[in-house]
């Protein structure tokens, strides 16, 4: 007897559906599972056939075959185990539900008939009910992760016997539910707060920028100036997380298997990889390519603490994905796209003792030394940081000196800079000032006559390159929304201008 029971397969963030075609039929004892399976879905066989015998259930000796259509998409993973099961156990007509057309089931197999949870549920219901399925039986585990696809019927279980005491009618699941709502308006615990933080007024004022507008920050300082206490506290200004971001970042940690909550990702995330890291931990990839820091990185933030530690060809991987916000990896037989639409924070010493151009302590390096320490950051990717800012040790008046503004009344002036970009890039698939293409910074960067002479000579002066001449507009555009005005005006770009200071150091 024939079945086909529907399931899915994932490539990336993709969804595909596949149809799990089961024939048992008479001849010579034999299982088969064709259709370009991987090993984890060969191996299937033995869990499937093991766990349906610890349920209590004979399986006659019979020729199975089991078809995974369409049969030119390869199928990773054991996530078919649950669909196979249920595709025999129709066939067997142990499960008498007829129409199960709208219905995908998902899980792996433990030998006594658990349903174990998966990794990238959450971007397997998503294809789903774009695809028109109305239902999604899975592990019990995955059902609150499920559950944020609103219009998808979730039922989760914990083993084989409750499907098929679910499917023949004999016990009632509850749907799972789950308020995404409270989700996202949680109180953030725990975060660093720049309140914290003494002095480094000008600093802070670049991070603020950098927040809002999304742009790429690269501090330069001797050890102990603050370069690494004001990264880690950037979580805290960062604009509120909307439902459609939250949902992108949790697909991609789905897919990871690194969703630490069973359920929405409610903040942006920050993520400080050390740099002995490898081009394929930063970009992605691996057999089954998964992500890759940049792409955990998504809406977020990427800080490379001590940037030139890091090797220079893992940085010079990046400078494609930083222009793309998309990163693309290619394997024997699949390819794979990961959005990684990040902001780069990164620190760095002006030498390698570090204390070049103190005022506390003399540098020991001689000026090849440090050439040959600012070579290691490539032209075309220092031109991928919007703002460079050096960033000076803290004086005693300072530290002494009054309580700071706390993150949240600069995350006011942040989200409200923010609610101005979706308004006005709300017709052109973008979400931030980092992102305007040439063509729109004509079109929403233009400049007065006297604000342009300004920027023309600062672009002759400084020996700018056309990279860097959008960034300075994009990072006036930001500065204009901070102060919530229309056009940009010369103080913006004098502003903007100043965040190039290794563009100065050119001269």
């Amino acid at each position: 007897m024939l079945s086909v029971i529907k399931s899915m397969s994932l490539q990336g963030l993709d969804g595909i559906l596949i149809d799990v075609e089961v024939d048992i039929s008479s001849g010579m004892p034999c299982w088969d599972v064709v259709g370009l399976p991987d090993t984890n879905i060969r191996e299937s066989k033995e869990r499937v056939r093991t766990a349906i015998k610890n349920c209590g259930i004979e399986l006659l000796s019979r020729k199975y075959i089991i078809n995974l259509s369409p049969a030119n998409i390869r199928k990773d993973g054991a996530i078919l185990d649950l669909a196979i099961a249920v595709g025999i156990l129709k066939s067997m007509n142990i499960i008498n539900e007829i129409d199960l057309s709208k219905v995908i089931f998902i899980g792996e197999l433990s030998l006594d008939g658990k349903i174990n949870k998966i990794n990238g549920i959450l971007p397997i219901c998503v294809e789903a009910y774009k695809k028109g399925i109305k239902k999604i039986i899975l592990p019990k585990e995955n059902a609150k992760e499920a559950a944020i696809v609103k219009g998808l019927e979730v039922i989760g279980v914990e083993d084989l016997i409750q499907v098929i005491e679910y499917l023949n009618g004999k016990i009632k699941i509850n749907l799972e539910e789950i308020d995404i709502d409270e989700i996202l308006k949680k109180e953030k615990t725990g975060q660093l707060d720049f309140s914290e933080v003494k002095g480094q007024e000008l600093t802070k004022r670049a991070l603020e920028i950098s927040a809002a507008g999304g742009h790429n920050c690269l501090m330069i300082g001797t050890p102990g100036s603050g370069k690494t206490m004001l990264s880690k506290r950037m979580p805290s200004i960062l604009p509120n997380l909307t439902f459609e971001e939250a949902l992108e970042i949790t697909k991609i940690y789905s897919v990871a298997g690194i969703l630490k909550e069973a359920s929405l990702v409610s903040e942006r995330p920050f993520r400080s990889p050390h740099h002995t890291i490898s081009e394929i931990g930063l970009i992605g990839g691996g057999r089954i390519p998964k992500p890759g820091e940049i792409s955990l990185a998504h809406l977020g933030i990427l800080f490379l603490d001590e940037l030139l530690e890091f090797n220079k060809n893992t940085l010079e991987v990046l400078r494609g994905p930083m222009e793309d916000r998309v990163v693309n990896i290619s394997r024997v037989g699949i390819n794979v796209s990961y959005p990684c639409n990040f902001m780069m924070v990164a620190s760095m010493n002006p030498c390698p003792c570090g204390y070049y151009g103190s005022k506390i302590k003399e540098c020991t390096c001689s000026q090849s030394q440090r050439e040959k320490y600012k070579a290691k950051l490539s032209g075309p990717m220092l031109d991928r940081f919007d703002i460079h800012i050096q960033v000076h040790p803290v004086n005693y008046e300072e530290m002494a000196g009054k309580v700071c503004e706390s993150s949240k009344e600069i995350q006011q002036r942040v989200n409200k800079a923010k609610a101005i970009q979706l308004k006005r890039y709300k017709e052109y698939s973008i979400y931030s000032n980092a992102e305007l293409t040439p063509k729109l910074i004509e079109e929403f960067c233009r400049l007065d006559k006297k604000t342009e002479d300004i920027l023309n000579n600062s672009f002759k002066a400084l020996d700018l390159s056309a990279r860097a001449y959008y960034k300075i507009l994009k990072v006036a555009r930001t500065i204009a929304d901070l102060e919530e005005k229309e056009n940009i005006e010369a103080d913006h770009i004098l502003e903007a201008i100043q965040y190039r200071s290794l563009d100065k150091d050119k001269r």
